[in-house]
């Protein structure tokens, strides 16, 4: 779990708090966003050894592509509606986001720490077990659907 900043706190704990609840192991590494970039790369390890990496940031949302750059694992962006000046609610960062060049990186919608959180913990599990996350409501597709 990655966070640009302390204002994107609340969402990045989101994302976390549902990982954890559905099986997931969480590292969190909070207030590195690109304005202090130094902070990011003294993590480097930890995002290297991740299966997933939960990226949450406001403003431009530039660092989903600087760690999509630095990683071999999938990157879900998590724009936030944060930010000053021209940030548009999170359209700004949620743009950028969809706009990244970095290989791997996908992107939920505005604020969707639930949706992030939950969709690591699908990419974990399947990376540990091969086996989805069990789901009362759903049932498995079948090669005769």
């Amino acid at each position: 779990m990655v966070s640009a900043g302390t204002s994107d706190l609340p969402v990045a704990e989101e994302a976390a708090v549902t990982a954890e609840m559905l099986g997931g192991r969480v590292k969190r590494i909070y207030d590195v966003g690109v304005a202090g970039i130094h902070r990011l790369l003294n993590s480097c390890s930890d995002l290297f050894d991740a299966r997933v990496a939960v990226v949450v940031a406001g403003m431009e949302g530039a660092l989903a592509s600087v760690v999509g750059g630095l990683v071999a694992c999938p990157v879900i962006g998590v724009p936030t509606s944060v930010g000053y000046g021209a940030s548009f609610g999170g359209l700004a960062a949620l743009l950028s986001m969809l706009n990244s060049c970095a290989a791997g990186v996908s992107v939920v919608n505005i604020d969707n720490g639930f949706g992030a959180g939950y969709q690591a913990a699908v990419i974990n599990r399947l990376a540990e077990t091969r086996e989805p996350i069990p789901m009362a409501d759903k049932q498995p597709l079948t090669a005769t659907d």
